[in-house]
């Protein structure tokens, strides 16, 4: 008999959201209070908690979201 998988703390949250750059594959972006993220072979990601990168990153007319 098989019993199902419990979900744990660490399975049910979820992950970072992840942004594809349209014309880079490098470069750094600065967020308006003062961070960086950095683009990684075309992509960056942010915490889903993160208001100011979620925004910022959703805003960009060069990413878009995977």
């Amino acid at each position: 008999m098989v019993t199902p998988k419990k979900l744990t703390d660490e399975s049910a949250s979820p992950g970072p959201a992840v942004f594809r750059d349209t014309l880079y594959t490098s470069r750094a972006l600065f967020l308006p209070d003062g961070r960086q993220l950095a683009v990684a072979q075309g992509r960056v990601s942010a915490e889903v908690g993160d208001a100011v990168a979620l925004d910022y990153l959703s805003k960009h007319p060069d990413l878009q979201q995977e």
